[in-house]
């Protein structure tokens, strides 16, 4: 779940750098500055970020097949493809920027503070773990089945402004 909203992400800042319609990696249209856009989405998330094939592939409406493809013909889009050299630059280095405007947290301790301060609560008897990571520290959240969803977007509403993925234990 959470390497989907991360690669939506990615997605909209490309589709904003690129100057391309919001929402429009998901198109089944060949147009070669969406195949572009797809293409340097999908990298980017792969190499910066490590989302799985098959949930990039959930984005873009494709199988994860095309992702493989996109990771094999990179280097030699770089090299001999300008368009995508130049589109790959500039969303890469927007992606960067983007990513040292967000925070991380030194402590899990810390993490945790944060959370329960903003909307994040946990319960006493838990059926599920949740494990927020940002950067090299983590937490564990305990909620039930019923209520997980519900701390997940709690989660997602106090990390907007940090770099964190969510594992479900």
């Amino acid at each position: 779940m959470t390497e989907q909203y991360n690669f939506k992400s990615i997605c909209d800042l490309t589709t904003k750098t690129l100057g391309l319609p919001k929402d429009s990696l998901g198109l089944k249209s060949r147009k070669k500055n969406l195949h572009i856009g797809r293409c340097v989405a999908a990298i980017i998330a792969r190499n910066e970020e490590e989302i799985h094939y098959e949930n990039i592939g959930k984005v873009l409406n494709r199988s994860r097949c095309v992702v493989y493809h996109y990771e094999y013909v990179h280097d030699a889009n770089l090299k001999t493809y300008p368009m995508y050299a130049e589109a790959y630059n500039k969303v890469y280095n927007a992606y960067k920027k983007s990513q040292s405007d967000k925070m991380v947290f030194a402590e899990g301790s810390q993490m945790k503070d944060h959370l329960l301060k903003n909307g994040v609560k946990e319960t006493k008897k838990n059926d599920v773990l949740l494990k927020v990571m940002s950067g090299k520290s983590y937490c564990i959240i305990k909620t039930t089945y019923f209520d997980f969803s519900n701390q997940l977007k709690n989660i997602k509403l106090a990390m907007k402004n940090y770099h964190y993925t969510v594992n479900i234990i």
